[in-house]
């Protein structure tokens, strides 16, 4: 048996077509090689992204059905509030249209001109929010997290020796916060130890700096504390969770991913400053502070959508689902990221497709090669995603150049999963033919979303 069954039954399906091969053809030219532009007609299994594509459940949808449209003071804000009390310990809360609206709220009210932001490696969207009101965000997780085949449980962790280091030579009062990610995007869905977290509370303590957390996907990372960390086989994820919040002063969350739902986001907090700036911004930018930019029957599902996701046996499905599709690929020699993370199988494309430079984008080349085999959708995670020096306007070229195979939650069987593998261990044995890409457009910001390339011959 691949992994624990399903704790759930279906019942509702969407059909999906195979594109034929010309179609596939045409249709990654037509969107300049950039998976973000494909027709979602036009992808038979999408693994672009976790975010916003989880299955509801049949509770979560019948609370769609009790959705107070009240302009203020709606009661689903209310079932929400309590949620995240129960689950993640917070006091205040915050409603969002998405995750980036939160980052918005939370970053432009603590970050000054000249400040930086330590962060345990970047994620696209924080690093421009940090980067809008002045600030930089600079990188202090472990040296293992830029390792490919590092097998170090907790490659999500903060280095202290860099985090000191940027102290030392800035001083803390130019350190707006100390940003942590749980379950690391950009390093592979990598997570952080509780020990890790407990000491950066107390080292921040020290320097009197805030710590903020990108949450989005700590119930993910509350799975792998307790499977991973000594002293904690037997904790509920909820505990878990309570007590890694509680070594921050607020966070950020996209309840697009572990909230099972299709919008929608939150900042929380202990601290009251922080509520009340924030809550006053909202009303300016999102909507009144009572909705946020959702819908009342959305944050109702966000409200259902957070207990589930926090529930142990549905997690242990999840990522024995994640885990299964990089195990087949790690049987036939396919080079991925290690340990295989919480949302997704990250290939290492410089190993995956070594004869490209780092100026014809292997990583996003590779994401093109694999659609165009299967009309499997995936999507870059490498120098397109990290963009341009900020400073010089040079093109960065992180040490990890990753291809995104990402998995939506409650979606997709253990076959699909065979399908994508099938296709990239067929792409693998080709490698060697595979062209790289240039680009030909850029835009200012996130390129990574809208730019477009042309084939190599």
């Amino acid at each position: 048996m691949n992994g624990p069954a399903e704790p759930f039954k279906i019942k509702v399906v969407e059909p999906v077509n195979l594109p034929s091969e010309q179609r596939r053809k045409e249709a990654i030219r037509e969107a300049g090689y950039n998976t973000f532009l494909l027709l979602s007609d036009d992808v038979y299994i999408d693994l672009l992204t976790d975010s916003g594509t989880a299955a509801m459940s049949d509770n979560q949808w019948a609370g769609m059905m009790l959705g107070d449209e009240a302009y203020a003071g709606s009661k689903n804000f209310y079932h929400l509030d309590q949620a995240i009390k129960d689950v993640l310990g917070y006091n205040y809360t915050v409603p969002t249209h998405q995750g980036r609206g939160a980052e918005h709220l939370m970053y432009s009210y603590l970050v000054k001109p000249g400040q930086i932001v330590p962060r345990n490696m970047y994620f696209t969207t924080s690093k421009v929010h940090v980067e809008l009101p002045g600030g930089k965000m600079v990188d202090t997780i472990i040296d293992e997290a830029h390792d490919p085949e590092s097998t170090h449980p907790f490659k999500g962790n903060v280095d202290f020796k860099k985090l000191q280091g940027f102290i030392d030579t800035y001083g803390a009062d130019k350190i707006a916060f100390v940003n942590v990610e749980m379950d690391v995007n950009m390093a592979g869905g990598q997570p952080v130890s509780m020990e890790n977290l407990r000491k950066l509370r107390e080292f921040c303590d020290d320097y009197k700096l805030k710590i903020i957390f990108d949450a989005t996907r700590s119930s993910e990372n509350a799975y792998f504390i307790r499977e991973r960390e000594k002293g904690y086989e037997s904790t509920p994820i909820i505990e878990i969770l309570r007590e890694m919040m509680s070594y921050s002063d607020g966070c950020i969350y996209s309840s697009k991913k572990d909230c099972l739902v299709n919008i929608g986001g939150f900042l929380a907090t202990h601290d009251k400053e922080i509520f009340e700036a924030t809550r006053s911004m909202v009303v300016v930018y999102e909507g009144l502070h009572t909705y946020g930019g959702m819908a009342g029957r959305d944050m109702e599902a966000v409200a259902r959508g957070l207990r589930e996701g926090a529930q142990y046996e549905y997690l242990k499905y999840r990522i024995n689902q994640v885990r299964y599709l990089g195990e087949l690929l790690i049987k036939v020699g396919v080079p991925i990221v290690r340990p295989i993370g919480g949302h997704a199988v990250f290939l290492n494309a410089l190993k995956f497709l070594p004869h490209l430079p780092r100026d014809q984008w292997p990583a996003q080349t590779l994401a093109g090669a694999i659609y165009e085999d299967s009309a499997v959708r995936t999507m870059e995670r490498g120098a397109i995603s990290k963009g341009r020096d900020s400073e010089t306007g040079e093109n960065i070229f992180p040490k990890l150049e990753l291809v995104r195979l990402t998995i939506p939650r409650r979606v997709y069987t253990n076959t699909h999963m065979e399908y994508t593998a099938e296709s990239v261990i067929n792409l693998y044995g080709k490698r060697n033919e595979i062209n790289g890409l240039k680009m030909v457009y850029e835009p200012k910001y996130l390129r990574f979303f809208q730019a477009r390339f042309e084939k190599l011959e």
